[in-house]
């Protein structure tokens, strides 16, 4: 019993000392974790190199651009052809891919040889004919030759790609020397040997490399794979990068799938203090040399020999075999990588056993103590290409989640190649290691079944489901899409309407009510005094003091103060409402030091109003929760002046009542006296402009001009904008508050672009165009979809990850970068014909002011409000275009008000002011 335990321990013993003497001898093989890390920020700088313009040239890695735009997301189905193309067997494959509740793909396929002659032969014609012949046989056997398939093509070869289905062989590998097609375009040779038989006829949609082949094969089955892993022969991989970051291809939106190529991570040096004399020596007997150094310390191709190698020097220095060689272990490539997985497959004395019969196949007789080193050697190599390769990988993790600004990154890699399927060890050595250089990733590795076969079939389905939803979703944005003549036509609406609202017969019945304000003008820059002015208009309201100096210290000085209603008073009674806002002033003159003042006073009141004086306001009826008794009917000044006489602390004279349009003109007016047009694109719109007292038919007198409050958020009203809504339209109006009214309003105002979109977007999802055909419950919600949504997606150069994160707020947590992609191209198509229909009005309002004056060319200002205008970052110059574009006649500036409700109301008492004098 002791003895075997004497035994037991001399062999561990012997083990030990083995271990210890090859790790010695290897030391600069085995990398430590500081080591890897370094690897990964070196590889990460080669990958920045790569995707950059100016450095690409010169880049180790190439990052090369597939035109892959988009992963499966389970929707894809129909029958696919692919052809698999990579050594002297090819495969051609035929695809069932059925999407019906539950995702199953069918494969039928069949293995042709390329005889030598045509590997190596001279024209690029014989070898694709032989291709375009076999392709022919395979569709005769299945009896589909008189279907017109898509097809997707893998071509694992060093290619330059331009499009989805155009890549131009660089160099023929693997043995292949066919003379004409490196230069060419592949899929052109193919076209044109089918074509010269013309007795079939297919649809090829894409030419993919394995590597991609294999990332699309595992992202059918896992929606979040979106890196492809090979360590075979070769090794390589690829990975979904952002557009923003690929400079060599245009456009920033969505994501492109880029082929690494980075098995010639290292061709410029960067790994020269990592590579030993062993690897220096096999990269000087390759095919190749200088060139796939990554490549060569990692893959399949030369793993058993690196070992060979590695044995040659540890024997020549008589460290294994008693120091001496065969001529079958100093021959190259006598010692394959399989042997490295067997050797490792087994513990302990079985693998020694295998490492025995192995080394006795090269002539050699080894000891135990050297079975023991063999076996360590082999763990070494095969271990250090297993970090390395995690030393990358994690350099394309921290890219992907550094890309979607995340904590935390959640991905799949798809796997493929011998390395990694048939070594014992290799997979979970990569695994854990990557775990350890990003611990802020969680990573699931799926092992790919045919993935370059199936792969290139997943390419052009997602290619075909992407085109043909393309088509659907552009046949719906194209209704919300309005082209030149749409526009003209809105515009000469619009200028009808106009004519109908300020003839005395048609006025009732217009849907654009054309109000007179009896401001009867600008300003001109000799205004001078003191006047404050009381904006109302919500539950707060504001008393501002607003000091106006002429002359050539011309300014403007504003002094405010904001006071809350209370909702008690809001629904009290109207005294109890106008002595609030009297004790309100008063608290502010005593406030500014003025108690007692008796200023002029303009009122900014933003209700329905009629008006038939400046200093007169009739209240139509409360809106925004207003609902103060004995006010509906009656003149809000009077109702201001019974309160100011019942307080007795002080007078004041109400010199104007005005609505916000009419302000945003006035304070404009007073920077430019050009400006004669006030607009308001905010939570509602609204435009005025000063129109000819002659062509006024409702106000008495034909001399001057008189500012007009258009009310043009009801054009439409009466039916003249029908042709142009589309059901969402028709949607947003059937659920507000006020159905059939406001039409053009709803169409253009922040309160409603929003729910627009939201009606887009549902109808999309029922469709199966977005979000898988899954819909929230957060996104049934109405109002949910804020129109500041519009702004902040299309403001934001990382716009995608803007809108991931809007998406993810409502309830969309499974959105993908496609889903993202299309939302930011309804908001667009949305606020775009917003800004037209805009444009469109604002025509139709200059062109009437050039006319009225009789004039070739136009000079005049609009000044312009409202927080869809000053916000959204296209709006102002779309609705510039749109107006260059129907009133080319008219030189029109937009000039953005400050403070139009305020300001305005007290530049309106300015005004009258000076022109109550000039009477005098």
């Amino acid at each position: 019993m002791i003895a075997s335990h004497l035994v037991a321990y001399y062999f561990t013993e012997l083990h030990h000392d083995q271990v210890q003497k090859v790790d010695k001898f290897l030391y600069h093989l085995r990398l430590s974790e500081e080591n890897l890390m370094d690897v990964s920020m070196r590889f990460r700088r080669e990958m920045d190199k790569g995707l950059g313009r100016d450095t690409n040239p010169t880049a180790a890695v190439k990052m090369l651009p597939t035109y892959v735009r988009s992963t499966p997301d389970g929707t894809e189905s129909g029958d696919f052809l692919a052809l698999d193309l990579g050594g002297t067997n090819f495969r051609v494959l035929l695809v069932k891919v059925s999407a019906n509740g539950k995702q199953t793909v069918e494969i039928e396929n069949q293995i042709y040889v390329i005889p030598e002659t045509l590997m190596r032969g001279s024209g690029s014609e014989q070898l694709f004919d032989h291709i375009a012949e076999c392709l022919a046989n395979f569709l005769d056997k299945l009896n589909i030759k008189d279907k017109k398939l898509p097809l997707g093509f893998t071509f694992s070869f060093p290619c330059q790609q331009t499009k989805l289905d155009e890549s131009f062989l660089v160099t023929w590998t693997k043995g292949f020397r066919a003379s004409g097609v490196e230069g060419k375009d592949v899929v052109g040779l193919l076209r044109k040997a089918i074509r010269k038989r013309g007795d079939f006829d297919i649809d090829i949609v894409a030419v993919i490399n394995d590597t991609v082949g294999t990332m699309m094969t595992c992202g059918y089955d896992d929606h979040h794979c979106e890196i492809g892993l090979i360590v075979g022969t070769g090794t390589n991989a690829c990975y979904m990068e952002e557009m923003r970051n690929l400079e060599l291809v245009e456009g920033d939106e969505g994501r492109m799938c880029v082929n690494m190529e980075w098995g010639a991570f290292g061709d410029d040096g960067a790994l020269d203090d990592l590579r030993t004399d062993f690897d220096r020596e096999i990269d000087a007997g390759s095919l190749n040399p200088g060139k796939q150094l990554f490549e060569k310390m990692i893959s399949g191709m030369y793993m058993g020999e690196l070992v060979r190698i590695i044995l040659v020097k540890m024997t020549k220095e008589g460290q294994l075999f008693q120091g001496r060689t065969t001529p079958q272990l100093l021959a190259t490539g006598h010692f394959k990588t399989s042997y490295v997985s067997a050797i490792e497959n087994v513990k302990d004395k079985e693998g020694l056993c295998y490492a025995e019969q192995t080394l006795r196949d090269l002539g050699l007789e080894p000891s135990e103590e050297d079975c023991v080193a063999v076996q360590r050697v082999c763990q070494i190599v095969s271990t250090r290409a297993a970090h390395l390769c995690a030393a990358s990988l994690a350099a394309v993790l921290r890219q992907i989640r550094d890309n979607k600004a995340l904590d935390r990154l959640r991905t799949t890699v798809g796997v493929d190649g011998s390395v990694y399927k048939n070594h014992p060890v290799f997979a979970r050595r990569l695994h854990k290691m990557v775990r350890r250089l990003v611990p802020d990733c969680d990573v699931r590795f799926l092992r790919s079944e045919d993935g370059s076969g199936k792969g290139a079939a997943m390419v052009t389905a997602v290619a075909y489901r992407l085109a043909k939803q393309h088509i659907e979703r552009q046949q719906i944005l194209d209704s919300l899409r309005l082209d030149r003549d749409q526009l003209r036509c809105v515009m000469r609406k619009m200028e009808a309407e106009m004519q109908r609202g300020l003839a005395r017969d048609t006025h009732a019945t217009a849907s654009v009510r054309m109000l007179p304000t009896y401001v009867r003008s600008t300003p001109d820059g000799t205004e001078w005094g003191d006047f404050l002015a009381l904006d109302l208009g919500g539950t707060n309201f504001r008393v501002l003091l607003v000091r106006v100096r002429s002359g050539k210290r011309r300014n403007v000085e504003m002094h405010n103060k904001i006071y809350t209603i209370p909702q008690e008073i809001t629904q009290g009674t109207g005294e109890e409402l106008f002595d609030h806002i009297v004790h309100c002033i008063a608290d502010f003159l005593e406030y500014m030091g003025m108690k007692g003042a008796a200023l002029p006073l303009g009122f900014t009141f933003s209700f329905p109003c009629h008006q038939n004086s400046l200093d007169q306001g009739i209240l139509l009826n409360w809106t925004k929760g207003f609902k103060a008794t004995g006010c509906e009917g009656e003149d809000v000044v009077a109702l201001l002046k019974d309160a100011i006489h019942r307080m007795e602390d002080f007078d004041l004279d109400v010199v104007a009542v005005v609505n916000d349009t009419v302000g945003t003109m006035m304070t404009c007016g007073y920077e430019d006296p050009r400006c004669e047009v006030g607009l308001i694109v905010g939570t509602g719109t609204n435009a005025c402009y000063m129109e000819e007292m002659r062509n006024l038919e409702l106000v008495e007198g034909d001399e001057g001009r008189m500012c007009v409050n258009m009310e043009w958020g009801a054009f439409g009203d009466d039916g003249a904008l029908d042709d142009f809504c589309t059901p969402f339209d028709r949607a947003v109006d059937e659920s507000s508050t006020n159905p059939g009214k406001q039409r053009f309003e709803k169409m253009i105002s922040g309160m409603y672009l929003g729910e627009i979109v939201r009606n887009v977007l549902l109808d999309f999802t029922a469709k199966g165009l977005l979000f898988r055909g899954k819909l929230s419950e957060r996104l049934k919600t109405r109002g949910i979809f804020e129109t500041k949504f519009l702004s902040q997606i299309e403001s934001d150069r990382l716009a995608l990850r803007q809108v991931r994160s809007i998406l993810q707020h409502l309830g969309l947590t499974s959105s993908t970068c496609d889903d993202s992609i299309l939302v930011k191209e309804v908001c667009s198509v949305v606020a775009r014909r917003a800004a037209q229909l805009c444009g469109a009005g604002l025509a139709a309002v200059v062109e009437r002011i050039r006319q009225n004056r009789g004039l070739q060319n136009l000079s005049v200002t609009v000044g312009v409000d409202g927080t869809l205008y000053k916000l959204h970052p296209h709006f102002s110059a779309i609705m510039r275009e749109t107006l260059r574009d129907l009133a080319p006649q008219c030189d029109v500036t937009l000039l953005q008000s400050e403070d139009g409700s305020g300001k305005g109301a007290a530049l309106i008492t300015a005004v009258a002011c000076r022109m109550r004098g000039s009477r005098k």
